[in-house]
């Protein structure tokens, strides 16, 4: 047998040349600016000199660039390892009569694969044996029609997800060689998604690049006007252009300078580091959860998940381990003293139960020639009865062979049981077994066998009997199982080719036997459930089991925290629930904590009635059943060992382990995503609007600015790729989980943000402004000539500038906390870059003054400009102590707004009307 060869959509391999297709467009800004400078400097300055200023330029956007696609690149090649392991579905196959779990890539011709309800068909095969077997084809041929299968229409296609019933394929084409493989290799899958928060981050770097351009344009007009007028000096004091006396070529090089300055202010204005921004911390987070066992299928549930109010929990494999184990059993209306205890029963009830065990499975027992333990396979209740039944001294092969299978009825999660139709050779009857949720087949029962093996009448003294039963196993936690059965007469079964449509008479049932499976809950769940509820997070159960089930585990895991608190709405049936009107599962919806005996539908109801009350809803769910409420959820989480492949598909995070610690932790990561944009938001803002005014104001007022192109296309790198690079890469903090999710309409820009960025803003420029206009006295530059002093003031403002950023690149990773240091060490890109940028600023300052234009600077100067800098540490602490209003700063302006509307409207009202 060959092995698989496993497709690659044609678009997975990744280039640099598609990566050059997508840099930021405002590279194509610095681009020009730089052809623009380097060209005007040969007039203006000569050849020899003209060329740095524009060669520098140009130097600084191959850096940019080069960054930039550097790091495209490597969050390409994450996204396609991450795409490779969606492809990786596992699957149970047949290979020498047992059955081995395989990755999907490792499927051979000839392989015997077990089909259920929920799974993706691997590849193209025949089936060899089933029952009831439905097929959904829609992927490949369109049409949303249930396909039913049989030995008379026996071929599956890859690709397609069984609907209905179970079944055995033999496996007959591979990966290229499928009909999926053949339709995959003909198109190309598309993975630009543009998430929510992508799309808001363009649309605040557009609104802050038609600031940047209008104030450039200002800056522009209020420039030329001053020149032209004879107000722009030398620094010598002689006017700049007198009416008729200069020239025409110092006109066009006085004119040109000044375009430089308004060009540079519409560089360093637009922020091309917020998309950058988003890229790296979507990849850095998806990367993350990948290791802490959450895949992520669709980029925006990372940052939607931040903004969760509510978690509908799976229980079983959820909150509880899903290793079951059959710990209590009643057969023949007593209890066994152990589960296996079997010498009180006579045989013929213990071969009744054999053979509904055996029969009415979709698991599988493998028993080993050499004496070894036998191999139970199957879902973790499957597992749990198979070995109760093994303990009972079921032979597994044997016990199917006696007797065969006339028809099955699939487990189905709205009935909640499942029944099989057997027949013993040579019999005139048929045996029906069924098996289900305790409550609902006892329901079903008009009898009951003993431990004698004689039939007993079911009256109502019983039946309490049997509740009072049910109720003590679901007061310790246990999984009710009832295994009942009825006799059919051969004659009245319908033909072979008529028996897909019948329907297994459930009514009169014979009860043998209740078994109690525990299923404990998982190490730390508790813990975990506390912190989604110190985070704002509601937990919500959500499952099948009855409600004393649901009601005990709820209380083991802190989703209930006392008895009194377990009465209805808080605690309540699905059925209950489902009665309700539209208007009243929205007010009941709220205050649900444990939902039992819920049905997919039931869940369904509950996650739309959840959000039409403005919550942000995430759902865990494993069954094919459970696809409608995945999908319909903010955020589907689909079990990744017992989910279904439909459930998966219909997910937007598969959680690998099945663990709710796990969910907790994509809450964690989700809230990552979006505080550490706002932490580079409020960073770059800073540097935007300090830069932005220093020039303006220093533009106006003298015609000179203190930062030139050159110097602010540094700090351009500081601020958006090297603090892209910084801060979208912080790890997740346990102080995220002690604060509120993020509503939906909640601005990015909050006002804590506005407050610690306008501090720290105002600071700078203050700072700065201050040595631009007072710098020579006050840096004891008097004694030098008037140009050389320029330049040492110049060049020490640009240096306190960049340090002024490196000290508040601490302040922006706690914008909230007081100590910014926590875990700053462990965040060693964190550290690199700050070292990074601290040795290419001295190498700038003290080597590169040429391409620059600056001048070195005493070793008293670098300490003044790290002192300026320092302050700004112990001010971030003062400025955390302005108290701010809840009402976002929009929201305010807003309100003022309407109430001036209003007023003017009042005020117009009040006058006569004209005549």
């Amino acid at each position: 047998m060959a092995p698989q060869i496993f497709l690659i959509s044609p678009s997975d391999p990744v280039s640099w040349a598609d990566i050059s297709i997508f840099l930021p467009r405002s590279n194509s800004c610095k681009s020009f600016e730089a052809c623009y400078i380097f060209s005007f400097g040969q007039k203006t300055e000569g050849v020899k000199e003209g060329w740095y200023d524009g060669g520098s330029i140009a130097f600084a956007v191959i850096l940019v660039i080069l960054v930039t696609a550097t790091s495209d690149y490597k969050q390409s090649l994450q996204f396609q390892n991450l795409n490779e392991e969606k492809r990786n579905i596992h699957l149970e196959v047949i290979r020498g009569g047992r059955r081995v779990e395989i990755s999907i890539f490792d499927i051979v011709v000839g392989d015997l694969v077990p089909l259920k309800i929920g799974d993706q068909v691997p590849a193209d095969g025949v089936l060899i044996s089933g029952h009831s077997l439905a097929v959904d084809e829609s992927s490949l041929t369109g049409e949303s029609k249930i396909v039913h299968k049989d030995l008379k229409i026996p071929f599956l296609m890859s690709g397609c997800k069984v609907a209905d019933g179970y079944g055995t394929m033999l496996v007959t084409a591979v990966g290229i060689n499928t009909e999926w493989g053949l339709l995959m290799a003909s198109i190309s899958e598309d993975s630009g998604e543009e998430t929510p928060l992508q799309v808001r981050l363009n649309g605040v770097a557009t609104l802050i690049g038609i600031v940047g351009l209008s104030v450039a344009a200002f800056v522009l007009a209020v420039l030329i006007a001053r020149y032209f007028t004879g107000h722009t000096k030398n620094p010598d004091g002689s006017i700049q252009f007198s009416k008729g006396q200069t020239s025409v070529k110092d006109a066009i090089n006085g004119t040109v300078k000044i375009l430089t300055i308004a060009v540079t202010i519409v560089v360093v204005a637009v922020p091309e580091g917020l998309p950058l921004a988003v890229t790296l911390t979507l990849a850095y987070s998806m990367r993350k959860m990948m290791a802490d066992k959450a895949l992520v299928r669709r980029l925006s549930a990372c940052e939607t998940m931040g903004s969760a109010t509510t978690i509908c929990s799976d229980k079983t494999g959820t909150l509880t381990l899903n290793e079951m184990t059959v710990v209590e059993a009643h057969v023949g209306g007593m209890k066994l003293a152990a589960p296996d205890d079997v010498k009180q029963l006579s045989s013929s009830i213990c071969s009744l139960l054999i053979e509904g065990i055996s029969q009415n499975t979709t698991g599988s027992v493998y028993e080993p020639e050499n004496g070894a333990p036998s191999e139970v396979t199957g879902s973790p209740t499957e597992k749990a009865i198979l070995s109760w039944g093994i303990k009972l001294g079921m032979k597994f092969d044997d016990a199917r062979s006696k007797t065969s299978i006339l028809h099955v009825f699939p487990f189905n999660s709205e009935k909640k049981r499942g029944g099989v139709a057997v027949h013993e050779a040579g019999s005139e009857v048929v045996h029906v077994h069924w098996k289900g949720a305790a409550e609902i087949v006892l329901a079903s029962c008009t009898s009951w066998m003993d431990s004698h093996g004689h039939l007993q009448e079911m009256n109502s003294n019983e039946i309490d009997s049997f509740k009072k039963v049910i109720e003590d196993m679901a007061a310790l936690s246990l999984r009710c199982v009832a295994l009942a059965y009825r006799l059919h007469e051969l004659e009245n079964v319908p033909r072979e080719q008529e028996r897909d449509s019948w329907a297994l008479p459930e009514n009169d049932l014979i009860l043998l036997g209740i078994v109690g499976i525990k299923d404990p809950c998982r190490p730390g769940v508790r813990a975990a459930v506390e912190l989604c509820t110190n985070a704002g997070v509601k937990v919500r159960m959500v499952t099948g089991d009855n409600l004393q089930t649901a009601k005990a585990i709820a209380l083991d895991c802190g989703i209930l925290h006392s008895e009194e608190e377990a009465t209805e709405p808080t605690l309540i049936e699905g059925k209950v629930f489902r009665a309700l009107s539209e208007k009243a599962r929205e007010e009941v919806a709220e205050k649900i904590s444990v939902m039992g005996r819920s049905s997919p539908n039931d869940k369904l109801l509950l996650v739309q009635a959840l959000r039409k009350k403005g919550h942000v809803v995430a759902v865990t769910g494993d069954g094919t059943n459970d696809a409608p409420a995945l999908h319909d959820a903010d955020i589907g989480l689909a079990m990744g060992i017992q989910g279904t492949e439909v459930a998966k598909e219909s997910s937007d995070i598969i959680i690998l382990d099945d663990n709710f610690a796990s969910v907790v932790k994509v809450v964690r990561w989700g809230r990552s995503v979006y505080a550490n944009i706002q932490k580079f938001i409020q960073f770059q803002l800073t540097v935007n609007v300090a830069a932005l005014v220093i020039n303006v104001v220093a533009a106006v007022s003298s015609g000179e600015v203190p930062l030139n192109a050159v110097e602010l296309l540094w700090v351009n790198l500081i601020m958006d790729t090297l603090g892209a690079l910084a801060l979208a890469t912080e790890p997740p903090t346990d102080h995220l989980m002690k604060r509120p999710p993020v509503g939906r309409r909640e601005p990015l820009i909050t006002n804590i943000m506005w407050r610690n960025l306008i501090v720290q803003a105002l600071y700078q420029v203050t700072i700065l402004l201050i040595l631009n206009f007072g710098g020579r006295s006050l840096l004891g530059l008097s004694d030098e000539t008037r140009e050389h002093a320029d330049k040492i003031k110049n060049s020490f403002i640009f240096n306190t500038f960049v340090f002024c950023q490196i000290f508040n690149e601490f302040n922006a990773r706690k914008p909230d906390e007081m100590n910014v240091f926590t875990g700053v060490t462990k965040n060693h890109l964190f550290m690199g870059i700050i070292g990074i940028t601290l040795v290419l600023q001295i190498v700038i300052i003290e080597f590169l003054g040429k391409f620059s234009k600056t001048v070195r600077l005493s070793w008293k100067l670098w300490m003044v400009s790290i002192g300026i800098a320092f302050l700004s540490w112990p001010l971030a602490v003062a400025g955390k102590l302005i108290p701010v209003p809840n009402i976002p700063l929009g929201e305010y302006f807003r309100r003022c707004l309407k109430l001036q509307r209003k007023e003017s409207q009042g005020v117009e009202s009040l006058r006569p009307g004209d005549s």
